[in-house]
């Protein structure tokens, strides 16, 4: 985690001391002047915690920021949509601990931690979403809320697993920030392949007008309903200035462009994600597209194993392994968490 400036303290600071005279004035005023009856009112909702965390990235500010939100009681789905919209990020994902049995036997395994996760853009739920699985697992990890190296997410998608691997030797695991000592590890979250059928060609002349007249070599619709475009070359894809009013009018749900990156890269391919139906133009880093780009370039390329680059302007890196039997992706990526509060509605 990033060390907090100096500045940011002491507003922190003056915050807390602001809002605990607040409240004492209000208790006594309220207990001063309420009946009996007043104090019978049902309880209010408990603050949710909550940390915004970029994924895919080693770096503040880069990669794929994600709000994750901690809930401890049930909220309905407006109250999941409207903060996601409030955040006005790519994705706002919610965690809800689910209860494990104790073992029956003290000498038992302990069972893998379990939560319960949703993930809202700011117009609507989706199905599966990798950054902000990352960021959650990330939060997790470094917040000592689990043990082990393990977690499971029960999410629209079935289940869907997170592993801490650490990077290197044990030497090379720990880092000085800031004169304290930190883990250095990756996060491996284990997705479902997004299979691909082939698309209507008649649709190529609209595709390369909402890329600004770019050529386009091969298309592909995703189980997901975004259409796959390939792009001639990874310079290609980063060069695109894309035209949104353009991708809006297209089929389905959004539009991934992909190309080979250049021989001296150290990268395998190239690709980014525009989606302005979702209530953003362009996904910084999108790990659920990765689960069709890594089935496509497999294909391509004879192998499984990938170092992907997503072009958007924050970018991010992705490491990639595609479990061809169990048609199953391992993205595996490093997060920051940038920021950290509490809810109060």
């Amino acid at each position: 985690m990033f060390p907090r400036s100096t500045n940011y303290e002491g507003r922190e600071a003056a915050g807390r001391l602001e809002f605990h005279v607040s409240t004492f004035m209000k208790r006594a005023i309220t207990e001063e002047t309420a009946t009996p009856e007043l104090h019978s009112s049902p309880m209010a909702k408990k603050p949710v915690k909550y940390a915004v965390v970029d994924a895919f990235t080693e770096s503040a500010f880069k990669g794929n920021p994600a709000a994750v939100c901690l809930l401890e009681e049930e909220r309905d789905d407006d109250w999941l949509q409207a903060l996601a919209m409030e955040f006005n990020i790519s994705q706002t994902g919610y965690l809800t601990r689910i209860t494990e049995p104790e073992p029956l036997d003290s000498s038992a395994t302990i069972s893998t931690p379990r939560f319960r996760l949703r993930w809202f853009t700011p117009v609507k739920e989706v199905n599966l979403c990798g950054h902000a699985t990352l960021a959650a697992a990330h939060l997790l990890f470094t917040s000592s809320l689990v043990k082990g190296n393990l977690i499971e997410f029960i999410t629209l998608s079935g289940v869907l697993t997170a592993r801490k691997v650490m990077e290197g030797d044990k030497s090379d695991a720990w880092k000085c920030e800031n004169g304290e000592a930190q883990e250095r590890f990756y996060i491996e979250l284990d997705f479902p392949t997004v299979p691909m059928v082939e698309y209507n060609s008649a649709e190529v002349a609209s595709i390369s007008k909402a890329l600004n007249g770019a050529s386009v070599i091969d298309i592909k619709r995703t189980e997901k309903d975004d259409i796959l475009a390939v792009l001639p070359s990874g310079k290609t894809v980063v060069d695109i200035e894309p035209q949104f009013d353009e991708i809006r009018k297209l089929p389905g749900r959004g539009l991934i462009i992909t190309g080979l990156a250049p021989p001296d890269s150290e990268f395998d391919f190239i690709s980014r994600f525009f989606c302005p139906k979702y209530g953003f133009n362009e996904d910084p880093v999108c790990g659920s597209a990765h689960c069709c780009l890594a089935l496509y370039w497999s294909q391509k390329l004879g192998k499984c194993d990938f170092l992907a680059y997503q072009a958007s302007p924050r970018s991010g890196i992705l490491n990639i392994h595609l479990d061809e039997q169990n048609q199953r992706v391992l993205l595996r990526g490093k997060a920051v968490t940038i920021m950290e509060g509490c809810v109060l509605v």
